[in-house]
């Protein structure tokens, strides 16, 4: 039998491990990168063909700023969190892709429809992208390890208190798009500062939850045989609801009311494993919900546009009309891209109703496809924040996680009317810069602890017991049984 020499070492270890003999899967990212790009350039070519009948410079530009752009952030992720998942960011460039196919798809209808009056949100949309990534490369190199953000707990919770605070106190001039104050306007720029403080109020609730951890595992009273939590220790869930309340009042935002809430019921769930505080917190959310209905117009509107869209249909129906008219059109199979027509159907088609315009040309089959990415990049989160050895970092991981399938619940729930609409865009897909640029540090910090779940242990080895020599070893003399 040959003994193994140093080649045999070499290719055992394979060539993308950073001096350890445990896999980093970074030849799989690059592979599945690869795979994507494919997808990508494929679908804007097919748009191209279909919507301008040939193929035009613009189809170059596009394929080549894709390509660079999730190069470098493979080359970021192989250089600081070589232990990192390696389909997580595959999966977030695919997203992001057929959303920029889209955008471009609707953006060339557009154009032709409108001429020089309209303004193109592809170009916007890359550069966007660009900026997101580098503020993804930017806490993978600056966060080498994510229990750092536990030590600033309590100012990450201040600063996401007033970046969810800020559009409700300033003038409707300043903050004010389609009736909800969730933006910060300031001449051409604009951006939606609770798209950062979902991050950085998550990092707040994860560090509390794990420092508070026993006071929510104790339970009070027992009635009617359900173990209640006692009720000086329901301050936190009693704030987050006050908050939830106030940004559906003051800034008429239902979508990021949602989501905060759902995020924060499944941390304390996750924290405690006591489904009667998920229990305790919808109650309370109904609650607030119905007395906002009764005392709050928006809200009635919004609501009663969700239970029939058709009965007002020249109303705030309009845009839920419509995206139903464009499932109806696409069907299983969708129309082909390029084929159908969101850009006359719907009037936000590459923003909040993106999910409609990918139904319409997809068909059920490629948005059902969609939303499998997004399970499987949420499900891949989830792994990461189950086998990390901290509980700050599960709790994060699994909060980061969620809010993915929380954000993509609300968007498909709204267009479909399973649930009112919430004006949450979908992450990845639509286009904007507050969300790209948000969701884009979401996937640095899973990638982050991905990294630290898969790295290998680089404890101190056990020092070897020193024996003695054979020849001075002691003689024992042991009794044989009788």
């Amino acid at each position: 039998m040959s003994q193994p020499g140093p080649a045999g070492s070499l290719a055992a270890q394979g060539s993308d491990t950073p001096g350890s003999s445990t896999p980093t899967r970074r030849g799989t990212e690059l592979a599945m990168l690869a795979f994507a790009a494919g997808l990508v350039t494929g679908a804007l070519m097919l748009v191209e063909a279909n919507q301008e009948q040939q193929l035009t410079m613009r189809l170059v530009y596009y394929g080549l700023a894709y390509l660079v752009l999730f190069a470098v952030a493979h080359g970021a992720v192989r250089r600081w969190a070589p232990y990192a998942d390696p389909l997580i960011l595959p999966c977030v460039a695919l997203l992001n892709g057929i959303g920029l196919v889209m955008i471009y798809r609707i953006d060339l209808a557009l154009t032709e429809r409108y001429g020089d009056n309209w303004s193109e949100a592809a170009p916007k949309q890359v550069l966007w992208t660009a900026i997101a990534l580098v503020m993804f490369i930017a806490v993978l190199k600056f966060l080498p390890d994510h229990r750092t953000l536990s030590r600033y707990a309590y100012m990450f919770g201040l600063a996401g208190l007033v970046l969810l605070a800020l559009p409700g106190m300033l003038p409707s001039s300043l903050s004010e798009v389609n009736g909800a104050k969730i933006w910060l306007r300031l001449g051409i720029f604009s951006i939606q500062p609770g798209e950062f403080a979902k991050i950085l109020l998550m990092v707040f609730f994860a560090a509390f939850l794990v420092s508070k951890r026993d006071l929510f595992t104790v339970a009070g009273r027992r009635i009617l045989g359900v173990d209640l939590p006692r009720a000086r220790d329901m301050g936190p869930i009693l704030f987050a609801w006050g908050i939830c309340v106030a940004i559906m009042v003051f800034e008429k935002d239902l979508g990021t009311a949602l989501l905060f809430f759902g995020v924060v019921l499944a941390l304390l769930y996750v924290a405690t494993e006591r489904f009667i505080w998920v229990g305790v917190g919808l109650v309370l959310f109904v609650g607030g919900c119905l007395l906002a209905y009764q005392l709050f117009g928006h809200v009635q509107g919004r609501v009663e546009s969700w239970l029939d869209p058709f009965g007002n249909y020249e109303g705030g129906g309009y845009q839920l009309a419509q995206a139903l008219f464009g499932f109806g059109t696409g069907g299983m199979f969708g129309t082909g891209l390029g084929s159908g027509r969101p850009e006359m159907l719907l009037l936000q088609a590459n923003s909040d109703f993106i999910t409609a315009a990918i139904g319409e040309e997809l068909g059920f089959i490629g948005l059902a496809a969609l939303l499998l990415v997004y399970m499987l990049l949420a499900m891949r989160g989830m792994r990461s924040a189950v086998a990390v050895r901290d509980s700050f970092g599960k709790l994060l991981g699994g909060g980061l996680s969620f809010t993915l399938v929380m954000q993509i619940f609300l968007v498909v729930g709204g267009v479909t009317t399973l649930i009112p609409l919430t004006g949450i865009t979908a992450p990845f897909l639509s286009a904007g810069g507050s969300s790209l640029l948000a969701n884009y540090v979401l996937i640095a910090l899973l990638l982050r602890i991905s990294d630290a779940a898969r790295r290998p242990q680089t404890g101190a080895k056990p020092k070897p017991v020193q024996q003695a020599p054979i020849a001075e070893a002691h003689t024992v003399m042991v009794e044989r049984p009788s």
